[in-house]
């Protein structure tokens, strides 16, 4: 036997072993991998909340039991807030129901249309009084998204009139009057449908929904003028941003895939612009349109296209909302995203697990039909409808305790 063969009869029993070895350590990186992504050993834990104690925020508290218990996703996939994201923007929901609605049209001063879907309740409200919410949903979106649907059922089962906005423009079969679009913080279309609403209903009261930049626009709304707070109950404001901004470096970035999210939001941006072209750019020049053209088909941000698209042809508005909720908001709001800041008429609440605007929770791998966030919203309009129908004298949403404490004295 040579010496070429005698090596090789000795080293190969050993190789299967270092096979195996590299094996095991490949699936343990894996696994490893896949425990960081998913957060599967982060613990699951009630929101963190930040209020003043006052009565009134005692009682909320007290009778929306989802503020302060423990939140708990699907264990699998739940606690990644990727894929909450992911699957409640593109999955929608289980069995997502579709609530019958009126589609109602409003000319607007400038030519525009705005168009909101309305929905009466379902039964009678739990105070026995008429509570109409008046929903903003979030960039691009309109009353036929999942996430619209399944929380206005939601909400009529429990006795609420729903008035959801169509974004000027988001509606793929409604074309546009006039070459304006929705922009971050333009609110006339926003007012025209609670304008609308108040006439309607005369002896309606108001609880205003935002999610995402719907909350930037409601918030705005209610801040813009105090007449606007008038037969509002409360506000609730999911996931909205605070400064666009300022949040715009943060969205280039691409931590925690912010600009993987920026691209995709931007893209869908640029279909609703490109299917409006001819409402949009049609009273500009061909040399005009086709270099406007050329930008928006290479912009890859939504800053982009704002700074090189938005601005000739529709209001930019930039949204100083943290200000106005400091200043100018005096219902009671209720903020589902976070701030180390307390007021007296505001509660924020974090959640540590969650996506934007996804909320699901379930047992092990499927989720409920319902989100956290449905069960919240209405969970705290109920309660905030309780207290006014039976709150103590000179004690109310509205009116903070000093001013009792004079009118007593």
């Amino acid at each position: 036997m040579s010496t070429h063969e005698s090596d090789v009869h000795t080293i190969s029993p050993e190789l299967p072993a270092m096979f195996d070895g590299m094996k095991l350590a490949a699936v343990a990186t894996v696994l490893y991998i896949i425990v960081r992504c998913l957060n599967l050993k982060s613990p699951t834990a009630p929101p963190d909340l930040t209020y003043q104690d006052t009565p009134l925020n005692r009682f909320l508290l007290k009778s929306c039991p989802q503020l302060t218990k423990e939140y708990i996703p699907p264990l699998l996939w739940g606690k990644s807030g990727h894929l909450q994201t992911a699957l409640y923007g593109k999955l929608g929901r289980v069995s997502s129901p579709h609530p019958s609605g009126i589609r109602k049209y409003l000319p607007m001063q400038d030519g525009a249309t705005a168009t909101f879907d309305l929905f009466e309740p379902l039964g009678d409200h739990r105070t026995g009084g008429d509570i109409t919410m008046v929903i903003c949903p979030g960039i691009g979106n309109h009353s036929e998204k999942h996430y619209i649907r399944t929380f206005v059922d939601h909400a009529q089962k429990d006795g609420y009139r729903c008035a959801v906005l169509n974004h000027l423009g988001a509606l793929p079969n409604i074309e546009l009057t006039s070459p304006r679009m929705f922009t971050y913080g333009c609110t006339w279309e926003f007012a025209a449908m609670v304008g609308y609403i108040k006439r309607a209903y005369p002896q309606t009261q108001l609880i205003v929904v935002g999610f995402s930049l719907g909350g930037n626009i409601v918030c705005k709304f209610l801040g813009e003028n105090k007449t606007n707070q008038e037969r509002v109950l409360c506000c609730v404001s999911v996931c909205q941003g605070y400064s666009a901004l300022r949040a715009q470096e943060t969205f280039l970035q691409w931590d925690q895939f912010r600009r993987f999210y920026n691209f995709l939001m931007a893209d869908n941006m640029k279909k609703i612009i490109l299917s409006h072209r001819n409402s949009l750019f049609g009273g500009s020049s061909v040399k005009m349109i086709d270099a406007d053209l050329s930008r928006l088909y290479t912009a890859t941000s939504l800053m982009q296209i704002d700074d090189n698209i938005m601005r000739y042809y529709f209001k930019r508005a930039p949204v100083p909302v943290f200000k106005l909720i400091l200043t100018n908001v005096f219902i009671h709001l209720l903020v589902l995203n976070h701030l180390k800041y307390t007021k007296q008429n505001v509660i924020f609440s974090l959640t540590l697990h969650g996506g934007h605007l996804g909320f699901f929770e379930g047992a092990v791998l499927f989720p409920q039909p319902l989100t956290w966030m449905d069960k919240v919203i209405v969970g705290y309009a109920n309660a905030i409808c309780q207290w006014e129908k039976q709150k103590p004298p000179c004690q109310s949403g509205h009116r903070s305790e000093s001013s009792c404490a004079k009118e007593k004295a």
